[in-house]
């Protein structure tokens, strides 16, 4: 065996001996309570007969055969882009492959060299890469602490005024409407009041928000009528929409400016016209007049009213379609979630590093297509455990 082959093999020993050894594999026949589905849309039949309407009558190739600079783009896509900012009540939008490719171009070619980023220290995996490939100085602000927030924009104001060199800096705040590993809501009001009184650009993805916050699913800023105060805002398809790629809304000088900067948008192939026409079938259905997401927050209160009912659960505060139960330990929180796959429920467990050591958890995702008798056999398999 070569000194590489050794390292791999002696890394994913470790993994393995630590409980983080990681796999694929298949959930057939399992009740959904982990995918990102929210509004049941990938599996909707009238989305399915929506994208195959529009599709039917004409020749669609396979592939965009070249990056949207080259001869990926159309007429099609930027009219799209076009009809998902209006929605969300935005100037301008451009669309990325996927939302991890939206958030690294973003923040790595926004902010520049002498400006500063500070972002939650619970941000997706996504921000944290593009923060990283940023050239701006960068800090973490503890979790939704709008004290510490504060703190740190307060002197990174004063040393802006300080050095004369740092005169035209811009000052940008990264953060999560809904954060995907707690399932918990930012303060968005009180975050945007701070942004705005430092001078301050603020970034919000809003990946888990989409379908779930707003009459139509248009998102957490779109509920609370902060559009003209957030700066960029991230949106995905590839959870509520049951689609797949993103979008960045902003102004048109954002988009332009991503449009030549933006390194995930200008080298790589675009996606195929068929994803793009997914996307719009979806966004027509949110925009029905028959769109509802009111059961999926009837679940959410159900499933919240029956964690209640048990204090031995550790559940953490959270309005939004993830709930996440608290079971500390990675083989401890692994065994768990194995005892409910083994009685029929597809629920995960999330262990550190990727949330803190102490902090393992149960995350089950809610879902327009549950049932109330499925959430109590969740309860039922857990207090049996207690």
């Amino acid at each position: 065996m070569d000194t590489l082959t050794k390292r791999i093999a002696t890394t994913i020993e470790q993994r393995k001996q630590q409980a983080l050894f990681r796999t694929l594999r298949t959930t057939d026949a399992l009740i959904d309570f982990c995918s990102n589905d929210y509004l049941g849309f990938a599996r909707a039949e009238n989305l399915q007969k929506a994208i195959h309407l529009s599709t039917q009558n004409i020749s669609l190739p396979t592939g965009a055969t070249g990056s949207r600079l080259l001869a990926g783009n159309t007429s099609f896509v930027e009219n799209l882009e076009k009809q998902i900012a209006t929605f969300h009540k935005a100037e301008a939008g451009l669309i990325f492959n996927s939302g991890y490719d939206a958030n690294v171009g973003l923040l790595a070619s926004l902010p520049q060299k002498n400006d500063f980023l500070l972002t939650d220290e619970l941000i997706h995996a996504s921000m944290i890469d593009g923060a990283r490939l940023s050239l701006a100085t960068r800090f973490k602000f503890r979790h939704n602490d709008l004290e510490d927030l504060t703190k740190k924009l307060t002197k990174i104001k004063e040393d802006i005024s300080n050095m004369p060199a740092l005169k035209d800096s811009a000052i940008f705040v990264a953060i999560e409407s809904v954060y995907s590993m707690d399932g918990d809501l930012a303060p968005l009001e009180e975050i945007t009041a701070v942004c705005q009184h430092f001078g301050a650009n603020l970034i919000v993805d809003e990946a888990h928000a989409t379908g779930v916050f707003g009459k139509h699913g248009e998102g957490l800023v779109n509920l609370l009528n902060l559009e003209d105060k957030v700066f960029a805002r991230v949106i995905t398809f590839g959870k509520a929409l049951g689609c797949h790629g993103a979008i960045v809304l902003g102004s048109n000088l954002l988009r332009d400016f991503l449009i030549n900067f933006a390194r995930s948008f200008i080298y790589t192939t675009a996606a195929p016209l068929h994803s793009h026409i997914s996307v719009k079938c979806a966004y027509n259905l949110l925009q029905a007049e028959t769109f509802s997401n009111e059961h999926l927050h009837e679940l959410i209160s159900f499933f919240k009213n029956q964690a209640a009912q048990n204090p031995a659960l550790n559940l953490i505060e959270s309005t939004s379609a993830i709930q996440c139960i608290i079971v500390a330990g990675n083989e401890n929180c692994r065994a768990v979630a194995k005892t409910l796959q083994d009685k029929g429920l597809d629920i995960r467990p999330i262990v550190s590093p990727t949330v803190p050591k102490g902090k393992e958890r149960l995350r089950i995702c809610l879902h327009d297509f549950n049932t109330k008798e499925e959430i109590l056999k969740i309860f039922e398999v857990l207090n049996k455990l207690n």
